[in-house]
C-alpha cells in the first residue's frame, strides 16, 4: 500500500488544522488508497495483466453555511496546502445552502469495530490467470458457444480514513476478488451472447471459475434462436438475476431528496400498504463479508438492520442530514458517502426478503407467461411510477420453458407492479442489493 510520512490518521487532522486556520468554520476530508490486478485472457492465453495503485484525497470546506468540495492526488505538504487554500476559497465564494452541514458530535456513532471486509491475502497475477483460463474453458467445453469475449479476473484492496471537525473518524480496510466473462452462442450462422461473473470478499465464498464459465456458456446457448412475440397483456417472472433493478427503482422513490422535492410517487405513501402483504425489504450493514456492509454511514452516524418495507407496509424514508433538514426530520443513518463531497443517499446491503415458492412454482401458479433474464434501456416516471423497459427472456407455457424470445418491451406503472409481487425463494446474497425471482401479474408486453 502507498507509504505515507505521517499516519493517516494525523494526516487528516493536519488537513483539518489548515483548513480552520484559513477561515473555514468546518470541514471535513476522506483519505483513500488502493490497489490491484487485473487479468485478462483470450484464446487460452494471457492478453493482459493491469496493475494499479492509487492514493487520494477528498475535502469539504464549509464557510458558515456555504460549502464547497476539491479533491486531488498529490499527498505532499505542498498540495495539500494548496488544496485547503483552494477549498476554503471556493467555500466562501459559494452560494448559501440552508440544508448543509456536519453532524451534531452527540449524534455520531461511536461502536467502531473493525468489521469482516479483508479479501484474500498474498493474490498473484498467475493465479488470476489461471482462473481465467479455467473459466473460458468451461464456456468453449458448453455445446454452442463458439467464443468467449472479455473472460478476465480480478484482485483488489483499499483502505479508507475519514474525519472531520465535530470528532467524528473512521477507517475501514476492505478487499474483493471476482471472474466474468462473456460467451458467444451461434445457431445457423446467428449469434447470441450472454454473460455471468461473481464478485466476492473470500474466494471461498464464490463459485468456482469453472462453474462460472459453464453457467455463461449455457446462458448464451439458452438466447439461440429466439422467436418475437406479439403484444398482449400475460404474467411476468423477473428471474432472480435482474429482479432487484425493481429494489433499485424502490430505492430512488423513498430517498430523502426525492420526497423532499416532491418528486416521488410514493412521497405520500409513509407508514401505507404500498406492496402486497407478505412483502418485506430489509437494509442489514453488519452482514459478515458483505459487499455494502459498513458500521456507519456517509455523515458519520450509526446504522442498524432497517426494514424499509415490513408486511407490505413503508417503513421509513432513506433520509441524510440535508434531506432530513428539509423535511424537517431525523436524519437515520442512509447517508452516502460524504467527508470530502456532499453526502448523497445510499443502503448498505439491502435485500428483497424471499417468498415460500421456487422458481419453478412461480411458473406452475402462472401458467404462461414471460420469464425476463436480461434488462436494457429501463424508463421510469419518478413522479407516477410509469415504468417500460426492453427485456429478452424465455417464454413459458403450462409452467414449462418453451422457447427463447427477444426484442420485447413490457410497462406497467410501479405501484400496481408493486402491489401484486410475489416472491420467490430463491435469494441468493450475491451484492449490496438483492432480490429473488419475482412475478407480476398481468403485465402489458409490445412485441412484434
Amino acid at each position: 500500500m502507498t507509504d505515507f510520512h505521517l499516519p493517516p490518521a494525523d494526516l487528516l487532522n493536519q488537513v483539518l488544522d489548515a483548513c480552520k486556520r484559513a477561515g473555514a468554520s468546518d470541514a471535513d476530508v476522506r483519505l483513500g488508497v488502493s490497489e490491484g490486478v487485473n487479468v485478462s485472457v483470450l484464446d487460452g492465453k494471457l492478453e493482459t495483466i493491469e496493475r494499479d495503485e492509487a492514493a487520494g484525497l477528498a475535502l469539504r470546506c464549509f464557510f458558515g453555511q456555504r460549502q464547497a468540495s476539491v479533491s486531488g492526488s498529490d499527498l505532499s505538504a505542498e498540495g495539500l496546502e494548496a488544496l485547503v487554500t483552494r477549498c476554503v476559497a471556493m467555500a466562501e465564494a459559494a452560494p448559501e445552502d440552508p440544508y448543509c452541514g456536519l453532524m451534531a458530535a452527540d449524534d455520531l456513532a461511536t461502536d467502531l469495530g473493525e468489521m469482516e471486509l479483508s479479501g484474500d491475502e498474498g493474490e498473484t497475477a498467475e493465479r488470476l490467470e489461471a482462473e481465467a483460463l479455467e473459466a473460458e474453458a468451461a464456456a468453449l467445453a458448453v455445446k454452442g458457444v463458439k467464443q468467449v469475449a472479455g473472460c478476465g479476473t480480478g484482485w483488489s484492496r483499499s483502505e479508507r480514513w475519514v474525519a472531520a471537525t465535530n470528532g467524528f473518524a473512521s477507517h475501514k480496510a476492505s478487499g474483493s476478488s471476482g471472474v466474468g466473462l462473456a460467451a458467444l452462442a451461434e445457431l445457423d450462422g446467428a449469434m447470441e451472447r450472454d454473460f455471468a461473473s461473481r464478485s466476492t470478499r473470500k474466494r471461498a465464498d464464490r463459485l468456482s471459475p469453472e462453474d462460472i464459465g459453464r453457467l455463461a456458456g449455457e446462458r448464451a446457448v439458452a438466447r439461440l434462436g429466439p422467436t418475437k412475440i406479439e403484444s398482449r397483456t400475460a404474467h411476468v417472472i423477473y428471474d432472480a438475476r435482474v429482479s432487484a433493478s425493481l429494489i433499485g427503482a424502490f430505492v430512488s422513490a423513498i430517498s430523502g431528496p426525492s420526497i423532499a422535492r416532491g418528486v416521488s410517487f410514493l412521497k405520500d405513501k409513509m407508514d401505507a400498504q404500498v406492496f402486497a402483504k407478505g412483502v418485506s425489504i430489509v437494509d442489514d450493514p453488519f452482514r459478515a463479508r458483505g459487499m455494502g456492509s459498513r458500521n456507519h454511514d456517509g455523515e458519520g452516524l450509526p446504522v442498524s438492520r432497517t426494514a424499509l418495507v415490513e408486511d407490505g407496509v413503508l417503513k421509513t424514508w432513506l433520509l441524510n442530514g440535508p434531506s432530513a433538514r428539509q423535511l424537517g426530520l431525523k436524519p437515520n443513518g442512509f447517508g452516502g458517502m460524504g467527508f470530502g463531497d456532499p453526502p448523497g443517499i445510499s443502503t448498505s446491503n439491502l435485500y428483497l426478503e424471499a417468498g415460500d415458492q421456487t422458481a419453478e412454482q412461480l411458473r406452475r401458479q402462472a401458467g404462461e407467461g414471460l420469464l425476463v433474464t436480461s434488462m436494457f434501456g429501463p424508463s421510469i416516471n419518478p413522479n407516477s411510477g410509469d415504468y417500460s423497459v426492453g427485456v429478452s427472456g424465455v417464454w413459458f407455457e403450462n409452467g414449462e420453458l418453451a422457447y427463447p424470445v427477444a426484442e420485447v418491451t413490457i410497462a406497467g406503472d410501479l405501484p400496481s407492479m408493486f402491489a401484486r409481487m410475489i416472491c420467490g425463494s430463491d435469494l441468493e446474497f450475491l451484492g449490496s442489493r438483492d432480490a429473488p425471482s419475482v412475478l407480476i401479474e398481468d403485465m402489458t408486453i409490445a412485441g412484434a
